[in-house]
C-alpha cells in the first residue's frame, strides 16, 4: 500500500516520498482514511510508529482541499487575509509540542499553510506575533492556550478537529480541568482525535464524554511495548545504581543514553554523580528554562553530551533519531509511563537496549509494569554489583498511604489496626 492510495492530496504525498517514507505504517493505514472520512477516532499504538503523521497527514490534506476550492471562489482572497485556526492539537509537555509543530512544519512544506506552536516556559510575545501573520494549525500546551484564550489573542470558533496527544498523559499530569475550559471556547460540533501509545480505564472515560461515535483503532496489543526494545532488569541495591550505570556507559563505550529519574532533584544529583565519573552528562527536566533545556537538548543530539539524565517531562516528546539506550534509574510510579520511557529508542523500527536498575523498594512497581505489559522480567544480578542481602527491606510490600501515615501522625487506628470484631449471639 502506497500513500497515494490513501487518498491524500499529491503535494502530500510527494513530500513523504521526498522524505523517503515510501508506504505507510499500520496505524497510518488504519487512522488516515477514517479521519479523512469525518469520523472521530481513538487510537493507540506504540511510541515511534508514526502516530503524528496518522492525525497530521489527513489534517493537512483537508486544508489543502479547502485551499484549492477557496482558489476557484469569489470568497479565496478574502479568505487568504485571515486565517481562522482550523485544527488544534493539545500536548501534555512542550517537548511533545515541539515535535509534533516540527511534523506539520515539514509536511506542508511547499504550501500557503500555517502551523504555530505555544507553550509555556518561553515569552508570548513571538507567540503572538506568529498567530497574527495567521495560523491554520495550532499545536500547544493546555496551560498557554488558556492563557491567549484569556486575553482574547486567540480565537478558536472556527476549529474543525481536535487532537489529544498523548491523552493519558493529560490525564496524569492533572490537565483535565485545564482541558475542559479550552472546550467551552471550540465549536461542540468537531472531530476529535485521541492519539496515545497506551490506554487507561479514565481515557475510556473521558472518551464518552468528548467524542462521537468513534473508531477504536489499536494496530498492537494495548499497552504493548515496542517489539525491537531489549529490556533488561538489574536488581541492585540503591547506593549502588550510579556507579553501576557509569560503569556500564564507560565499559560498553554507550554514547547517547538517555537516563530516567523520578524527580527534579534526583536528575540534578545523579547529573554530577556520574560527572565526577567523568561521563559528560546533563540534566532535563521542567524547573529548567526552555532556552536551556532546547540547549542540552542540542548538545546531546550533536554528541557533545553523552549521558542525558531526565524526568517523566521529557518521556513524551523526545524524538533522538538512532538513539539506542534508555536507562530508568529510578521506575516510574506511573507504570504507564515506562512504556513511553522505553519507547524513546526503538523507534521507526529500529532496534534499542532499555535497562531497569531496580533496588528492593522498588518490586512492586516493577510488578505493577509487568502486569500492564503482560511480560515477566527475569531481574538479573549484575557481576560486581550484587545487591546485598542482609540489608534488604521486605520489599514486596507497597509503602504506606498517605491516610494511613497520617491517621498514625494524629494517634489514630486504621481498619487494618484493628482487631477484629467478635461476633455478637
Amino acid at each position: 500500500m502506497s500513500f497515494a492510495s490513501l487518498g491524500l492530496h499529491k503535494i502530500l504525498v510527494n513530500t513523504v516520498s521526498e522524505r523517503g517514507y515510501s508506504s505507510p505504517t499500520p496505524i497510518q493505514k488504519e487512522a488516515i482514511p477514517t479521519i479523512l472520512k469525518d469520523r472521530d477516532v481513538m487510537a493507540g499504538a506504540q511510541t515511534g510508529t508514526g502516530k503524528t503523521a496518522a492525525f497530521a497527514l489527513p489534517i493537512l490534506h483537508r486544508l489543502l482541499e479547502q485551499f484549492d476550492l477557496d482558489q476557484t471562489s469569489d470568497a479565496g482572497l478574502a479568505n487568504q487575509k485571515y486565517k481562522k485556526v482550523s485544527a488544534l492539537v493539545l500536548a501534555p509537555t512542550r517537548e511533545l509540542a515541539q515535535q509534533v509543530y516540527k511534523s506539520f512544519a515539514t509536511y506542508s512544506q511547499g504550501t500557503s499553510l500555517q502551523s504555530v506552536v505555544v507553550y509555556g516556559g518561553a515569552s508570548i510575545n513571538p507567540q503572538i506575533n506568529a498567530l497574527n501573520k495567521g495560523c491554520d494549525v495550532l499545536i500547544a500546551t493546555p496551560g498557554r492556550l488558556l492563557e491567549l484564550l484569556m486575553k482574547n489573542l486567540v480565537k478558536l470558533d472556527g476549529l474543525k478537529t481536535l487532537v489529544l496527544d498523548e491523552a493519558d498523559r493529560m490525564l496524569d499530569m492533572g490537565f483535565i480541568v485545564d482541558i475542559q475550559r479550552i472546550l467551552t471556547k471550540i465549536p461542540k460540533k468537531r472531530q476529535t482525535l485521541f492519539f496515545s501509545a497506551t490506554f487507561n480505564q479514565d481515557i475510556f472515560a473521558l472518551s464518552k464524554t468528548l467524542l462521537n461515535d468513534p473508531k477504536l483503532i489499536e494496530v498492537d496489543q494495548r499497552n504493548a511495548t515496542a517489539s525491537k526494545v531489549k529490556q533488561l532488569v538489574y536488581q541492585v541495591d540503591n547506593d549502588q545504581k550510579s556507579g553501576l550505570l557509569s560503569y556500564l556507559i564507560g565499559s560498553k563505550n554507550w554514547q547517547q543514553v538517555l537516563i530516567f529519574t523520578r524527580t527534579k532533584q534526583g536528575a540534578d544529583a545523579l547529573a554530577k554523580e556520574m560527572q565526577k565519573d567523568g561521563i559528560a552528562t546533563q540534566a532535563i527536566h521542567g524547573d529548567k528554562s526552555q532556552g536551556a533545556r532546547d540547549r542540552v537538548l542540542s548538545d546531546f543530539k550533536a554528541g557533545q553530551v553523552r549521558a542525558l539524565v531526565a524526568t517523566d517531562v521529557a518521556a513524551r516528546g523526545l524524538d533522538i533519531q538512532q538513539l539506542q539506550y534508555v536507562v530508568n534509574h529510578e521506575l516510574p510510579y506511573n507504570a504507564e509511563d515506562y512504556i513511553h520511557r522505553i519507547g524513546r529508542t526503538g523507534r521507526a523500527g529500529l532496534e534499542g537496549l532499555a535497562i531497569s536498575l531496580v533496588s528492593s523498594k522498588e518490586n512492586y512497581l516493577l510488578d505493577d509494569i509487568e502486569k500492564l505489559v503482560g511480560e515477566s522480567f527475569n531481574p538479573q544480578w549484575f557481576p560486581g554489583f550484587e545487591p546485598d542481602l542482609d540489608k534488604q527491606e521486605s520489599s514486596n510490600k507497597r509503602p504506606p498511604s498517605k491516610k494511613t501515615l497520617r491517621a498514625k501522625a494524629l494517634g489514630k487506628e486504621t481498619r487494618k489496626d484493628k482487631k477484629p470484631r467478635r461476633n455478637r449471639r
